[in-house]
């Protein structure tokens, strides 16, 4: 996403309303089979942003602990109503970082992938557009991030 103004998203009946005060630092588009199961759909887009960047408008999300491949599961944050999944908080990348649901937000198309991961698992008709980074599993931020959003991940991390 190149534009930095604010992006804003609500959940499906709108009751929870969120607005992202920064750009995201990466998008990811992940073809694993957890998030094929969670979102009932062939891949989760999410673009992670600092948790202190997302900020509720409108009610109040509900967070659920769910299992993750990892073993260290991960905190969804849903509306109450709909339940509808507004963001996710990883163990592995700390509570200080969210994965805000790309489809979640007024305009998703500002916010296309910037990695296509877990490819290894991608159901076989989805086709991946050309000149996208794709990794068969997960990869390296060093090899792959911006380094404004790998300065601001490290500093997000370290202050907490």
């Amino acid at each position: 996403m190149n534009d930095a103004s604010m992006l804003k998203g609500r959940c499906t009946c709108g009751d929870v309303a969120i607005e992202l005060r920064a750009t995201p630092m990466f998008v990811h588009c992940c073809h694993c089979s957890w998030c094929q199961r969670q979102t009932g759909s062939a891949f989760a887009v999410n673009a992670l942003i600092e948790v202190d960047n997302v900020v509720v408008t409108a009610g109040e999300p509900k967070s659920a602990i769910l299992p993750s491949p990892s073993g260290k599961g991960q905190k969804i944050n849903r509306c109450p109503g709909c339940g509808t999944a507004l963001w996710s908080t990883y163990a592995g990348m700390g509570d200080a970082i969210a994965f805000v649901r790309v489809g979640v937000l007024e305009e998703p198309a500002r916010c296309p992938p910037d990695i296509h991961i877990f490819t290894a698992s991608k159901l076989p008709w989805v086709e991946l557009p050309a000149g996208v980074p794709v990794c068969e599993g997960y990869y390296r931020m060093s090899e792959q991030w911006p380094e404004e959003s790998i300065r601001r991940f490290k500093a997000t991390r370290e202050a907490t």
